[in-house]
């Protein structure tokens, strides 16, 4: 039970449509252009404004401590705006080290929720700030819906909602941690195993989904699959799989490891999870729009 002016938020997953690593920048890090999309799967956060500040988290793998994005994001809150402390619960549903983004949608679920109760209540370019510094794709999770993104990710354009497609997502065992799929993507480019990415544009994107991405999907590729799939050949078989049930598209989402395929009808996707049922932990869902 929920104590008087506790509340609850949800921090939605999201898939990458595609994702193209087109180099490394000076700062570091490296020069992406890719397509977000918030899905139904989501994280529920508990909030308990007047308690000291903690997390608790029903999933035992993960850390509750300064390292987990929520804690960060709370004290970013307190310290700059002048949140109230409060003890946070957090219910996890998305998978960690899937691509799915559940860290950096918590992290933004904690900066929306807490911006109303700020005495110096934040702008949205001061939570974008604080969003980008907690992680790159963090500021995307502020609005969530279908967005065209380029930089660190943190460049967003809006598109065309790609709500109310059916999806079915395959959740592997095997976790892949984003630095390690970067530095397997440049050491096969630097051995000239692997191209270099190729920018699609945003007026190709935003082409395409004035209709639906999924009658262009010659342009929804990801870079990190070749080399996350010669590291861990299992998700590739699991490609395939996923692919013999019907998909429009299907692909590997951000740095892995979940696999992801989007199909036209609510009813094929269904016949998917059953086809798919026993053999790997299946999940329906459905794509999202803006929060």
């Amino acid at each position: 039970m929920q104590s008087p002016g506790s509340f609850e938020v949800l921090a939605h997953a999201k898939i990458n449509w595609m994702l193209r690593i087109l180099g490394k920048r000076p700062d570091g890090f490296h020069e992406l252009e890719t397509i977000f999309q918030s899905i139904s799967l989501h994280d529920t956060l508990r909030f308990h404004p007047g308690e000291p500040l903690s997390l608790a988290c029903d999933d035992a793998t993960i850390p509750t401590d300064d390292s987990n994005l929520v804690m960060r994001a709370a004290r970013a809150m307190i310290d700059r705006f002048g949140a109230p402390e409060c003890r946070i619960e957090l219910e996890k549903r998305i998978p960690a080290g899937g691509g799915l983004g559940g860290g950096s949608s918590d992290a933004a679920a904690t900066l929306r929720a807490l911006a109303p109760l700020c005495k110096t209540p934040p702008s949205q370019d001061d939570l974008a700030r604080v969003a980008l510094e907690l992680g790159s794709d963090v500021p995307f999770f502020l609005s969530e819906g279908t967005a065209y993104a380029t930089g660190r990710g943190e460049r967003l354009v809006a598109l065309q909602s790609q709500a109310g497609i059916p999806l079915v997502l395959l959740l592997p065992d095997e976790r892949v941690m984003t630095p390690e799929a970067y530095r397997l993507l440049r050491r096969g480019r630097d051995e000239g195993r692997l191209p270099e990415g190729e920018a699609v544009g945003l007026d190709r994107c935003t082409l395409a989904a004035r209709g639906s991405l999924l009658d262009d999907v010659a342009m929804l590729v990801n870079d990190l699959e070749a080399p996350v799939f010669a590291k861990l050949p299992r998700l590739a078989q699991l490609l395939e799989v996923l692919r013999t049930t019907g998909p429009a598209w299907a692909r590997m989402s951000g740095s892995g490891s979940t696999i992801v395929g989007a199909f036209r009808e609510r009813d094929e996707r269904d016949r998917a999870l059953e086809a798919l049922r026993g053999g790997v932990d299946a999940i329906g869902a459905e794509t999202a729009s803006r929060s």
